[in-house]
């Protein structure tokens, strides 16, 4: 199979500075190679592999794009309307001219990634180097785990709860889904590029590390033993680590084996559970730092 993406060294951009403006490079046909790292984004299969792989994510809209440049992450190309470009004139003044700015009609855009670009524009970022969780973890005292959550939007629901709840770090299992995956991006906000996160591995046996660190491990689910979470927040740990689990079956026995404690979130009107985005919310703000 060809390679997806083009294949370009990298070059330091310096974003934190403005640039005189960018390159146009008007566009008019749907195969330009120039535009292959755009094509098929919705084959949510073949980008999961081929993304990782070519060391890029995309990043839709300009409040989003915005925030990855906040971040300090590299564009490696940028893919909009003619309209857009005036309106995100200020946008495009941050971005090195050595970065094509590629410019096409809405069908050719259509044709190019399967879908209506509606919100502006959408670029190819570089990914940004891993981090390891020891680093993020080192001066932080909460961190959210995230074990398993496989569908991009809840994710992406988890971070901007974080981002939004103080939140210092998220921790994800290997088999959580890609945090730079563009749904979990766009739902986000681009609060992934805020909240600082990494892998936590091997898993579950690193809970038992994190807690040698002096992290107290709060697990949300349902057990009889469970202690209900607003009894928990009265008596808060300094360094709380607080664990959610996957959308189907929740946390795994061995993870929950681990916990210090579980916790549960009183629930009324026959629910005996909510979404897993939507628990974290709660436990966020009911175990925030309150300085």
């Amino acid at each position: 199979m060809p390679p997806i993406f083009p294949q370009r060294g990298p070059a330091p951009l310096g974003l934190g500075g403005r640039y005189p403006g960018p390159v146009i490079v008007p566009v008019a046909d749907p195969a330009d190679g120039r535009l292959e790292a755009y094509f098929h984004l919705k084959d949510v299969a073949l980008r999961r592999r081929v993304e990782p792989e070519r060391g890029l994510f995309m990043a839709e809209s300009a409040e989003v794009i915005g925030r990855a440049l906040d971040a300090g992450i590299e564009p490696f190309s940028l893919l909009m309307s003619p309209r857009w470009v005036d309106v995100l004139a200020r946008l495009l003044e941050r971005v090195d001219p050595a970065v094509p700015v590629y410019v096409g009609e809405d069908a050719v855009l259509h044709a190019v990634c399967g879908f209506h670009v509606h919100r502006g524009a959408i670029a190819a970022m570089r990914r940004p180097a891993p981090v390891a969780l020891e680093a993020l973890t080192r001066d932080a005292t909460r961190l959210a785990i995230v074990e398993d959550v496989v569908d991009h939007t809840n994710l992406g629901a988890v971070f901007r709860s974080a981002a939004a709840l103080g939140v210092d770090a998220v921790a994800l299992t290997p088999r959580s889904a890609d945090p730079l995956y563009r749904r979990a991006v766009r739902v986000s906000m681009g609060t992934v590029f805020q909240v600082p996160w990494a892998r936590i591995e091997p898993w579950p046996a690193a809970l038992g590390q994190l807690k040698q660190a002096g992290w107290s491990v709060a697990a949300l689910a349902l057990a009889d033993d469970a202690v209900p979470l607003d009894r928990f927040a009265r008596h808060l740990p300094e360094r709380l680590a607080l664990l959610v689990g996957t959308e189907g079956s929740g946390l795994s026995a061995q993870a929950l084996a681990l916990a210090d404690v579980v916790v549960r979130i009183p629930m009324a009107g026959g629910v005996d559970s909510l979404n897993v985005a939507a628990a974290a919310a709660v436990a966020f703000w009911a175990t925030r730092a309150v300085s």
